[in-house]
């Protein structure tokens, strides 16, 4: 069973941000099989990594986006994204401290972010009709930009 399933409720209207959600919660339901079928530790962590440099990545362009059309909530939104990076940057940290993974938190957390943020922040920008042109990144720059955040994540250089 899939930790979050995709819902008609989370879209935004907008068809380059709507499909990185998509991918991003593929991401974390990939993760959480991982954690039920009791992978190697190593594979879960560098699964987080790359949750968080997906996550990120999204972010930074998400943001960039709404500086360009002068967003009124932007500070509010960029908050919210930064408290969830902050808590996966936990999430990941707490599994490579310990043996096991609290998956009761790991759920609940990932459930509760995707869920508010989707539905409050993220649903105030299908009204933003300027925004309905965002166009996804190429998969060579969005690689680059995830590659960066896990580095950082994880204390690597460049």
């Amino acid at each position: 069973m899939a930790l979050i399933e995709w819902q008609e409720s989370f879209c935004t209207g907008i068809p380059g941000v709507d499909h990185e959600h998509k991918q991003l919660i593929d991401d974390v339901n990939a993760v959480y099989a991982m954690i039920d079928r009791k992978v190697e530790k190593e594979l879960v962590i560098d699964s987080l990594g790359d949750i968080y440099g997906s996550i990120a990545a999204h972010f930074a362009l998400e943001e960039q986006m709404m500086k360009k059309h002068g967003y009124d909530q932007y500070l509010e939104h960029k908050a919210d994204h930064d408290r969830l990076l902050d808590e996966i940057r936990e999430i990941t940290d707490e599994f490579e401290a310990s043996t096991d993974l609290n998956e009761k938190k790991f759920k609940q957390k990932l459930n509760d972010w995707f869920q508010n943020h989707f539905k409050t922040f993220d649903s105030r920008l299908h009204k933003l009709t300027d925004m309905m042109s965002h166009v996804t990144v190429d998969e060579i720059s969005m690689r680059s930009l995830i590659q960066q955040a896990k580095n950082a994540l994880f204390g690597r250089a460049g």
